[in-house]
Protein backbone atom coordinates (compact mmCIF):
# COMPACT_ATOMS: atom_id res chain seq x y z
CA UNK A 1 0.00 0.00 0.00
CA UNK A 2 1.60 3.18 -1.08
CA UNK A 3 3.04 5.67 1.67
CA UNK A 4 0.98 8.85 1.88
CA UNK A 5 -2.30 7.89 -0.32
CA UNK A 6 -4.23 5.46 1.64
CA UNK A 7 -7.36 4.53 4.46
CA UNK A 8 -6.86 2.40 6.50
CA UNK A 9 -9.13 0.57 8.89
CA UNK A 10 -9.46 1.35 12.79
CA UNK A 11 -8.41 -1.80 14.47
CA UNK A 12 -9.13 -0.90 18.01
CA UNK A 13 -10.64 1.76 20.04
CA UNK A 14 -11.43 3.12 23.70
CA UNK A 15 -14.73 2.10 25.16
CA UNK A 16 -17.47 4.43 24.96
CA UNK A 17 -17.69 3.44 28.69
CA UNK A 18 -14.62 4.93 29.57
CA UNK A 19 -15.38 7.45 27.17
CA UNK A 20 -18.31 8.88 29.52
CA UNK A 21 -15.91 8.34 32.54
CA UNK A 22 -13.40 10.67 31.51
CA UNK A 23 -15.74 13.40 29.79
CA UNK A 24 -17.29 14.18 33.37
CA UNK A 25 -13.37 15.25 34.51
CA UNK A 26 -11.10 18.28 33.95
CA UNK A 27 -8.43 17.92 31.07
CA UNK A 28 -6.28 19.79 33.59
CA UNK A 29 -6.73 16.87 36.29
CA UNK A 30 -5.99 14.23 33.30
CA UNK A 31 -2.49 16.10 31.78
CA UNK A 32 -1.46 16.34 35.77
CA UNK A 33 -2.10 13.16 36.00
CA UNK A 34 0.22 12.56 32.58
CA UNK A 35 2.89 14.08 34.24
CA UNK A 36 2.13 17.26 32.19
CA UNK A 37 4.03 16.30 29.30
CA UNK A 38 1.23 15.54 26.79
CA UNK A 39 -0.57 18.75 25.18
CA UNK A 40 -2.20 19.65 21.33
CA UNK A 41 -0.65 22.85 21.83
CA UNK A 42 -1.68 26.01 22.64
CA UNK A 43 -2.99 27.44 19.35
CA UNK A 44 -5.49 24.16 18.83
CA UNK A 45 -8.31 26.15 20.53
CA UNK A 46 -12.38 25.81 20.94
CA UNK A 47 -14.11 27.92 18.98
CA UNK A 48 -17.63 26.31 19.78
CA UNK A 49 -19.93 27.80 21.94
CA UNK A 50 -18.83 25.52 24.92
CA UNK A 51 -19.03 22.01 26.11
CA UNK A 52 -16.60 19.02 26.47
CA UNK A 53 -14.91 16.87 23.84
CA UNK A 54 -14.97 13.07 24.50
CA UNK A 55 -14.17 10.48 22.18
CA UNK A 56 -12.15 7.69 20.15
CA UNK A 57 -10.02 9.14 17.31
CA UNK A 58 -10.39 8.70 13.67
CA UNK A 59 -7.03 9.92 12.56
CA UNK A 60 -6.20 12.14 8.83
CA UNK A 61 -2.93 13.47 7.59
CA UNK A 62 -3.73 15.89 5.08
CA UNK A 63 -1.66 18.26 2.79
CA UNK A 64 -1.70 21.67 3.76
CA UNK A 65 -5.24 23.61 2.68
CA UNK A 66 -6.48 20.23 1.19
CA UNK A 67 -9.69 18.62 3.03
CA UNK A 68 -10.53 15.54 0.26
CA UNK A 69 -8.85 13.08 3.14
CA UNK A 70 -11.22 14.88 5.88
CA UNK A 71 -14.49 14.61 3.33
CA UNK A 72 -13.61 10.57 3.18
CA UNK A 73 -13.06 10.65 6.92
CA UNK A 74 -16.55 11.47 7.62
CA UNK A 75 -17.94 8.50 5.61
CA UNK A 76 -15.65 6.44 8.06
CA UNK A 77 -16.44 8.08 11.40
CA UNK A 78 -19.10 6.36 13.67
CA UNK A 79 -21.12 7.85 16.21
CA UNK A 80 -18.81 9.11 18.53
CA UNK A 81 -15.72 9.52 17.49
CA UNK A 82 -13.51 12.51 17.29
CA UNK A 83 -12.22 13.18 13.44
CA UNK A 84 -8.65 14.70 14.08
CA UNK A 85 -7.53 16.04 11.10
CA UNK A 86 -3.37 17.20 10.82
CA UNK A 87 -3.32 19.55 8.22
CA UNK A 88 0.33 20.75 9.14
CA UNK A 89 -1.02 23.60 11.13
CA UNK A 90 -1.45 25.75 7.90
CA UNK A 91 -3.53 29.14 7.88
CA UNK A 92 -4.01 29.62 4.41
CA UNK A 93 -7.15 27.42 3.49
CA UNK A 94 -9.93 26.18 5.55
CA UNK A 95 -9.85 22.65 5.89
CA UNK A 96 -13.90 22.57 7.07
CA UNK A 97 -16.72 24.41 7.64
CA UNK A 98 -20.38 25.34 8.20
CA UNK A 99 -21.65 22.05 5.76
CA UNK A 100 -19.47 19.57 6.67
CA UNK A 101 -19.40 20.25 10.80
CA UNK A 102 -23.29 19.93 10.23
CA UNK A 103 -23.07 16.29 8.94
CA UNK A 104 -20.51 15.40 11.70
CA UNK A 105 -23.82 16.97 14.36
CA UNK A 106 -26.21 14.98 12.34
CA UNK A 107 -24.11 11.82 12.70
CA UNK A 108 -23.66 11.90 16.11
CA UNK A 109 -19.59 12.77 16.00
CA UNK A 110 -18.08 13.26 19.08
CA UNK A 111 -16.05 16.33 17.69
CA UNK A 112 -13.62 17.48 15.39
CA UNK A 113 -10.02 18.80 15.71
CA UNK A 114 -8.23 20.27 13.01
CA UNK A 115 -4.75 21.26 13.18
CA UNK A 116 -5.16 24.08 10.29
CA UNK A 117 -8.17 26.77 9.83
CA UNK A 118 -12.18 26.67 9.47
CA UNK A 119 -14.32 28.95 8.67
CA UNK A 120 -17.74 29.94 9.31
CA UNK A 121 -17.03 30.97 12.69
CA UNK A 122 -20.54 33.26 13.36
CA UNK A 123 -21.75 29.62 12.86
CA UNK A 124 -19.58 27.28 14.67
CA UNK A 125 -19.53 29.77 17.67
CA UNK A 126 -23.01 29.49 18.26
CA UNK A 127 -23.25 25.59 18.42
CA UNK A 128 -22.13 23.18 21.20
CA UNK A 129 -20.77 20.81 18.61
CA UNK A 130 -16.91 20.25 20.05
CA UNK A 131 -14.89 22.04 17.33
CA UNK A 132 -10.82 22.49 17.91
CA UNK A 133 -8.94 24.60 15.93
CA UNK A 134 -5.56 26.65 15.07
CA UNK A 135 -7.08 29.44 13.19
CA UNK A 136 -9.68 30.59 11.14
CA UNK A 137 -10.07 32.20 7.78
CA UNK A 138 -12.12 32.52 4.62
CA UNK A 139 -10.42 30.80 1.85
CA UNK A 140 -11.66 27.86 0.88
CA UNK A 141 -9.80 24.31 0.67
CA UNK A 142 -8.75 22.04 -2.67
CA UNK A 143 -9.32 18.43 -2.80
CA UNK A 144 -6.35 17.11 -4.70
CA UNK A 145 -4.87 14.71 -2.22
CA UNK A 146 -2.76 13.12 -0.80
CA UNK A 147 -2.86 12.11 2.55
CA UNK A 148 -3.89 9.28 4.59
CA UNK A 149 -6.59 7.86 7.05
CA UNK A 150 -6.12 6.11 10.89
CA UNK A 151 -2.20 6.35 10.68
CA UNK A 152 -0.35 8.27 13.81
CA UNK A 153 -0.57 11.97 13.67
CA UNK A 154 1.19 14.04 15.78
CA UNK A 155 0.78 17.88 16.57
CA UNK A 156 3.10 20.00 19.03
CA UNK A 157 4.65 16.68 19.71
CA UNK A 158 1.36 15.13 20.70
CA UNK A 159 0.91 11.39 19.11
CA UNK A 160 -2.02 10.24 19.00
CA UNK A 161 -2.97 6.67 17.21
CA UNK A 162 -6.15 5.96 15.61
CA UNK A 163 -8.66 4.86 18.44
CA UNK A 164 -7.32 7.38 21.48
CA UNK A 165 -8.72 9.03 23.10
CA UNK A 166 -9.40 12.90 22.42
CA UNK A 167 -10.22 14.93 25.35
CA UNK A 168 -11.12 18.44 25.43
CA UNK A 169 -12.21 21.61 27.33
CA UNK A 170 -11.91 25.13 27.72
CA UNK A 171 -8.24 24.53 28.79
CA UNK A 172 -7.31 22.60 25.19
CA UNK A 173 -7.00 19.63 24.02
CA UNK A 174 -5.47 16.30 25.07
CA UNK A 175 -4.76 12.65 23.76
CA UNK A 176 -4.68 9.89 25.98
CA UNK A 177 -3.10 7.00 24.48
CA UNK A 178 -5.76 3.74 24.39
CA UNK A 179 -3.08 1.59 26.25
CA UNK A 180 -3.25 3.77 29.22
CA UNK A 181 -6.24 4.76 29.71
CA UNK A 182 -7.60 2.72 32.14
CA UNK A 183 -4.59 3.73 34.56
CA UNK A 184 -4.77 7.67 33.87
CA UNK A 185 -8.45 7.46 34.51
CA UNK A 186 -7.94 6.28 37.99
CA UNK A 187 -5.19 8.93 38.46
CA UNK A 188 -7.06 11.67 36.93
CA UNK A 189 -10.18 10.37 39.40
CA UNK A 190 -8.00 10.67 42.43
CA UNK A 191 -6.58 14.14 41.53
CA UNK A 192 -9.90 15.63 40.42
CA UNK A 193 -10.95 13.84 43.96
CA UNK A 194 -8.77 15.45 46.34
CA UNK A 195 -8.90 18.83 44.74
CA UNK A 196 -12.65 18.88 44.80
CA UNK A 197 -12.63 18.31 48.75
CA UNK A 198 -10.14 20.50 49.55
CA UNK A 199 -11.85 23.97 48.16
CA UNK A 200 -13.99 24.82 51.04
CA UNK A 201 -10.56 25.26 52.98
CA UNK A 202 -9.17 27.63 50.44
CA UNK A 203 -8.35 31.12 52.35
CA UNK A 204 -8.65 29.91 55.53
CA UNK A 205 -4.88 29.15 56.49
CA UNK A 206 -1.91 29.66 55.30
CA UNK A 207 -0.69 28.81 51.03
CA UNK A 208 1.83 25.96 52.97
CA UNK A 209 3.83 28.53 53.57
CA UNK A 210 6.33 26.27 55.74
CA UNK A 211 6.26 23.68 52.31
CA UNK A 212 7.32 26.72 50.51
CA UNK A 213 9.57 28.16 52.27
CA UNK A 214 11.54 25.27 53.31
CA UNK A 215 11.68 24.62 49.27
CA UNK A 216 12.67 27.63 48.40
CA UNK A 217 15.59 27.34 51.16
CA UNK A 218 16.87 24.32 49.53
CA UNK A 219 17.14 25.50 46.15
CA UNK A 220 19.35 28.25 47.67
CA UNK A 221 16.47 31.13 48.15
CA UNK A 222 17.72 33.86 50.41
CA UNK A 223 15.08 35.55 52.70
CA UNK A 224 15.83 39.27 53.96
CA UNK A 225 15.45 38.91 57.78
Amino acid sequence: MATGFKVLKRKNAVSSELVRRFARLPVANVSDSMWRLTAGGARLRPLHAGGTLAGAAITVKSCPGDNLMAHMALNIAGEGDVIVIDAGGDLTNAIIGERMIAYCVAKKFAGIVVNGAIRDLGWVKNQHFPVYAAGITHRGPYKNGPGEINVPVAIDGMVIEPGDLILGDDDGLLCVPLGQAEQVYKLALKKYEEESSTFDQIGKSDNQEAKYRKLLLELGCEFEE
